[in-house]
């Protein structure tokens, strides 16, 4: 492992429950992760968003210290890890991976040996933990009974014996099916929310990180391409497009193809779809143009792109940009 060359400013800012600075990873010639820029707000859902192999859980590991950086600096929770791994990881709980169990124990007997190693106050979260996670009425079933949806709630059990400032959770909805999803957004929702504890998640499902998180990082061939709030990122591609309702959209649409603001209009379900020359202040200009011409406006919105949108439109132009020109 080389000597770290990026060190965590110094300049005052917001607290951050994970803060990484130009982190690498590498694998003999193979580079996992490349100076990853990371800051994760405290009390918030934050996504790490990637495709798989986008290098998502190689950095979960560095963060838990279960494997070194080749480069960079790294602080969970203000204290710099390695470093400081033990006292940073006492209000940290992790799921890496499937949660493993002893699967002839119940759940709260599992649980109950973990209590064991962390003492009275850990065992006296047990009965409050099962509940957060919706598993009380089944906690004294063996585990090898349980659906994965139900491991999956009794791996974040487990993390809440320490009674953690942070969860970090690796594709933690991975084979949920549909109401074990949307029992899972509940839960994050709440733990953050009424209990303002830090959730991190690492997923390649877009939807669900929309869903769930306030704010993202898109990570692609190792490389964190833009995070921000989820609002922001999703609304931050370069296409600004309108849905216009007119009251004569063919007589409309002729209109609009004549004005320097507009790129493109055509039908749709909705109304008229423009995409828009400029930035989204043209919408005032085209409302106007419309009245003006006597039509009458009766719905006029910009399009809410996903992030799922603009995460194919970041990759895609990475795609396009790293081809090779041919000699």
């Amino acid at each position: 492992m080389s000597t770290p060359t990026h060190e965590i400013s110094q300049a005052p800012q917001p607290p951050a429950a994970i803060e990484t600075v130009g982190v690498t990873k590498r694998f003999g010639t193979r580079t996992a992760l490349d100076g990853v820029d990371l800051r994760v707000p405290l009390g918030s859902a934050f996504g790490f968003l990637g495709p798989n192999g986008a290098g998502k859980t190689t950095l979960i590991r560095m963060l838990l210290g279960l494997t070194p950086a080749s480069a960079g600096s790294m602080r969970v929770l203000g204290r710099p890890v390695p470093a400081d791994r033990a006292a940073a990881l006492e209000r940290v709980g992790a799921i890496v991976e499937d949660p493993r169990f002893h699967p002839h124990l119940s759940g709260r007997e599992n649980l109950r040996i973990v209590a064991a190693l962390r003492g009275a106050d850990a065992a006296a979260r047990i009965v409050p933990a099962l509940e957060r996670v919706g598993l009380s009425q089944r906690a004294d079933e063996k585990v090898k009974r349980y659906s994965l949806g139900m491991r999956q709630r009794l791996g974040v059990a487990r993390c809440l014996l320490a009674d953690p400032q942070l969860l970090i959770l690796d594709e933690p909805t991975n084979g949920l099916d549909p109401g074990g999803i949307q029992e899972f957004r509940e839960m994050i929702r709440a733990m953050v929310e009424q209990e303002g504890r830090t959730v991190f998640i690492s997923s390649h499902l877009l939807d669900e990180v929309e869903k769930i998180c306030d704010a993202a990082a898109i990570v692609d061939r190792g490389k964190v391409i833009t995070q921000g709030p989820i609002a922001e990122l999703a609304g931050g591609g370069s296409r600004h497009e309108l849905i216009i309702g007119v009251d004569d959209p063919d007589r409309a649409i002729e209109l609009l193809g004549r004005l320097e603001q507009v790129r493109e209009a055509h039908r749709s379900d909705e109304g008229l779809r423009v995409t828009l020359a400029g930035g989204p202040e043209s919408a005032a200009i085209l409302n106007a143009q419309l009245v003006s011409a006597g039509f009458a406006v009766t719905r006029l919105e910009p399009v809410r792109h996903s992030l799922e949108q603009r995460f194919l439109e970041i990759t895609s132009r990475l795609d396009a940009s790293s081809e090779e020109v041919p000699a």
